[in-house]
């Protein structure tokens, strides 16, 4: 197979395309280098298999490929809120041209949706058949509302072109190559406990997140592509539920830091509570997480750990979302 990942620089992409090159396939990897970096697919460059395009979804590509994992977005409220008309442009331009591109070489492409598309839920746990509670005026909206008309596109193109689609709802996903200032819970937690800082906590810490570590999600998308079963859309992520503090409890305990958890006022439209129902996904992709909280935030704090040290933090060039795109 020859595959384009979309976003294949990025924490989740650089993920699948080490995975994909180890299962045999030619991958291109597409990144515009916004939240993507470098240094995430430094490793693959020798790999004879593998091929690197700096390029923004938004503009059309022409290439010849089997398969097309889109991934390209970014998904942490402090980048895609930066340029939010943008980010907009990203959901629904690029995934278009995506669209596009599977409709004319005929190839079957897996969209990576968001569980932002349930907004704050007045349904616990989020069914795939639940439709949401969006405020599709607000500050989140441009991704909330984007990834809501991305799955849109993706199943209008199927119902009128007959394009091969696959859709998956991503819930919150944690582990090496996240970047070190992308307003994620896990990331913030961890980077300012090795740093001996204060763990910021938004409202009083009960809302709730479900936390995936990136090789089963890595795993769940390999088996949605491969399966001819169904369409989607198909939540993926973790079904065990932690409040925030209980989270920021434990990356203080594993850190060994004398960090303390400190209250801040809850940013507008932030959901209470996350958490998927993953019973689809058990059924149809014989799927369910295998790495504990525990377990994965250890992995993700050595990676961290030795990113400080190092003295390379990552750090996003805002250049590459300007304003005036």
């Amino acid at each position: 197979m020859r595959t384009l990942v979309t976003g294949g620089a990025g924490f989740i992409g650089s993920h699948l395309c080490e995975r994909l090159l180890d299962e045999g396939d030619e991958v291109l990897c597409l990144d515009n280098f916004f939240t993507g970096r470098r240094q995430n697919i430094a490793h693959l460059l020798a790999n004879n298999d593998f091929e690197l395009m700096r390029h923004d979804v938004i503009q059309p590509v022409l290439v010849e490929v089997d398969r097309i994992f889109h991934l390209a977005c970014p998904a942490s409220p402090v980048h895609y809120q930066f340029n939010p008309v943008k980010t907009v442009k990203t959901n629904v331009m690029g995934t278009i041209n995506m669209l596009g591109l599977a409709k004319r070489v005929k190839a079957r492409i897996l969209h990576a949706s968001t569980s932002e598309v349930y907004g704050d839920p007045v349904e616990h746990p989020q069914t795939e058949g639940y439709w949401g509670n969006v405020n599709p005026i607000g500050v989140r909206s441009c991704y909330d509302e984007g990834k809501r008309v991305a799955e849109t596109l993706c199943f209008d193109y199927h119902r009128q072109n007959q394009v091969d689609i696959r859709v998956v709802r991503i819930f919150n996903t944690y582990g090496p190559r996240m970047l070190t200032d992308d307003g994620r819970v896990v990331s913030n937690f961890v980077v300012n406990a090795l740093k001996g800082h204060d763990l910021e906590v938004y409202g009083d810490g009960s809302q709730t997140r479900s936390f995936c570590y990136i090789n089963d999600l890595i795993e769940a998308f390999v088996r949605m592509m491969g399966q001819d079963q169904q369409h989607g859309p198909v939540n993926l992520g973790n079904p065990a539920e932690f409040t925030i503090s209980q989270l920021a409890e434990l990356v203080i305990e594993l850190v060994g830091a004398g960090s303390k958890v400190v209250y801040r006022e809850l940013p507008q439209d932030d959901p209470t509570r996350r958490r998927p129902d993953i019973s689809l996904a058990r059924e149809l992709l014989q799927w369910e997480p295998t790495t504990d909280l525990k377990a994965g935030l250890l992995s993700t704090i050595s990676y961290f750990d030795e990113l400080l040290s190092s003295g390379s933090e990552d750090r996003v060039s805002m250049a590459s979302f300007s304003h005036r795109d």
